[in-house]
C-alpha cells in the first residue's frame, strides 16, 4: 500500500484496527512511534547497484492499556511526516514486533490494517544461475542451486 492509500483508508473508518495475517490483532493500545523515509543502497548478486525507498511506520505497543489512535490522529503524523519522504507516495513498510522487529507490507481488508508478510527474493536470478522452468498450467517454478551451480 502506498502513503496516499492509507491516508484514504483512513477516512473511511472510525476506528483504527491493525492485524496480522495470520489473524492475530495487534492490541489496540498501540503506538506509532515513528515514520520516515527508509531507503536502501545495495548491490544485488549480479552487479547492479539499486535504490529502494520507502515509507517506514513503526508500531508499538506500551503498556497503557486505555491508549486509543484516531485515524485522524494518525493522518496527522502523516502529514508531519511528508516533508522526510520528499513529495514520493511510497510503498508503506511497517515495522512491528514479534519475536524480533518484523518488516510487512500493509494491506486493507474489511475495514483493517492487514500486517503482511514481506519475503526474500533474488533480484538477479539471470545473473545467479537460478533456472526458472515452465512448468504445464501454472506459473514459473524455480530450480534449486546445486554445488558449482554458479548460484549467489
Amino acid at each position: 500500500m502506498k502513503v496516499s492509500a492509507l491516508i484514504n483508508h483512513l477516512q473511511s473508518v472510525d476506528e483504527l484496527h491493525f492485524v496480522q495475517a495470520n489473524g492475530a490483532s495487534v492490541p489496540r493500545h498501540f503506538h506509532i512511534t515513528e515514520m520516515g523515509l527508509s531507503s536502501k543502497h545495495f548491490i544485488d548478486c549480479g552487479g547492479t547497484i539499486r535504490t529502494e525507498k520507502k515509507a517506514s511506520i513503526q508500531i508499538w505497543v506500551a503498556e497503557d492499556v486505555m491508549h486509543r489512535l484516531s485515524p485522524e490522529k494518525l493522518a496527522g503524523i502523516i502529514e508531519k511526516a511528508n516533508p522526510l519522504l520528499e513529495g514520493e507516495d511510497l510503498d508503506i513498510e511497517i515495522e512491528y514486533q514479534s519475536d524480533t522487529v518484523g518488516k510487512y507490507e500493509l494491506d486493507f481488508e474489511k475495514g483493517q490494517f492487514v500486517l503482511s508478510p514481506t519475503h526474500t527474493d533474488c533480484l538477479a536470478k539471470e545473473h545467479c544461475g537460478v533456472p526458472v522452468l515452465e512448468t504445464a498450467g501454472a506459473e514459473k517454478e524455480e530450480v534449486g542451486c546445486t554445488p558449482g551451480g554458479g548460484c549467489c
